[in-house]
């Protein structure tokens, strides 16, 4: 009861601005959001500005990029000192790895958070969430990794230390109920936001190119672009009317890129603009990965191309149980969109599938009735970043 009044009385205080110094550091909540990635500091921005919506005296400290910065938090760490990817480049990397790791924890405890929220990034985020648990702080997972494809035995350690996770696939809510026996929260999916948000303030749309537009999303990796986007640029020359626009990496050199080009005019590159090409491109050629599923949700008709080592993708499928490699799939439930999958990634398979996206009516009607579903599966759990930040507050406050 007397827990109640004092929450009563703080709101009544806060709401007439007569908060003094010794009530206002009481009831200041504190959270610490870890986000290694661009994506997640895309997602962990929109987060960010419902939490200060829910709670104007919200003190933010995260790891993650200028976006999270500019919506309020102070930024500890940005994620591109922590983006390592690939075996060779992680363990010339340990040290360095082992020293953020280590950092991390002086920080938290430095800071005393009321809330850890994890975002992605489980390689790192994990081990965190592990230690965390054991100094007594609370934690919430928000966009929880993929144990449904591969390493799905991390679930048991993660029902011991993650308080709330928080999904934004529609079947991972099952896949967790089903399988572990553990009661996580669905909010939907952050893209759905992103692209709404992008839409809403795109005013001058200027042409990308004179031609209608095919996109060229080839990863972010230079292995992956090197492997595949050679492959995807072939098909240009059999759709001369068409302009294919190539997405660079954000992490790549415009150097790296100038290999590919040969003589073909219908051929050019955009960097940082991918979510404006999409809006006016035709069709898609996109890498396996989040790409598939911004692309659909773009409404555009794609291929999904994957390409790597044969090594590798022997190990991969042997991990990795799952029906298909896009995510717009996974989430159907279905074959929406092709996939060709290494030997499968030919040009001649390329350019049959792509004359087929660009110039079958029945094909693509059939398509746009998928996406708009795959919409309303998405945006099932509502807002994702509203859904979040509310049972994030509810549960450091209740």
């Amino acid at each position: 009861m007397a827990i109640i009044f004092l929450k009563l009385l703080y709101q009544k205080l806060n709401n007439n601005y007569f908060l003094n110094s010794s009530l206002y550091f009481a009831f200041t909540m504190k959270y610490y959001i870890i986000a290694g990635e661009a994506s997640g500091d895309l997602h962990g921005s929109n987060l960010i500005k419902q939490l200060h919506q829910l709670d104007n005296n919200a003190i933010i400290q995260c790891w993650g990029g200028n976006l999270m910065q500019d919506a309020g938090a102070t930024l500890i760490k940005h994620y591109k000192q922590l983006a390592f990817m690939g075996f060779a480049e992680v363990v010339k990397n340990l040290p360095t790895i082992f020293s953020n790791i280590k950092f991390c924890k002086q920080d938290i405890l430095s800071f005393k958070p009321d809330v850890l929220i994890l975002i992605d990034y489980p390689g790192f985020n994990l081990r965190i969430a592990s230690w965390a648990k054991q100094q007594g702080f609370k934690i919430v997972y928000y966009i929880s990794p993929q144990v449904w494809a591969w390493k799905a035995g991390r679930v048991k350690k993660m029902k011991q230390c993650i308080d709330k996770m928080l999904c934004i696939l529609p079947f991972e809510k099952d896949y967790y109920q089903t399988k572990w026996n553990w009661q996580v929260d669905y909010v939907g999916h952050p893209l759905l936001e992103a692209i709404e948000n992008f839409k809403l303030h795109q005013k001058n749309n200027t042409p990308i190119a004179d031609k209608k537009i095919i996109a060229l999303l080839p990863g972010s990796r230079k292995q992956e672009i090197m492997k595949k986007l050679p492959i995807m640029l072939q098909v240009a020359k059999h759709f001369v009317e068409y302009q294919f626009v190539v997405a660079q990496a954000p992490g790549q050199d415009d150097e790296f890129y100038q290999q590919f080009l040969h003589n073909e005019k219908n051929i050019s590159f955009i960097r940082n603009d991918t979510y404006n090409l999409l809006l006016q491109s035709k069709a898609a050629l996109v890498t396996s990965g989040t790409a598939t599923l911004e692309t659909a949700l773009f409404g555009v008709p794609e291929v999904v191309c994957y390409k790597g080592s044969n090594i590798s993708y022997q190990i991969a499928k042997r991990l990795i149980k799952i029906k298909y490699i896009s995510l717009v799939n996974l989430i159907m439930d279905k074959l929406v969109v092709k996939e060709l999958i290494q030997n499968e990634l030919t040009e001649e398979n390329l350019v049959k599938e792509l004359n087929d996206l660009l110039n079958n009516t029945v094909k693509q009607a059939t398509l746009q009735t998928d996406y708009k579903n795959l919409q309303i599966l998405l945006g099932a759990g509502g807002k994702a970043s509203v859904q979040a930040a509310k049972i994030i507050y509810n549960f450091i406050t209740s």
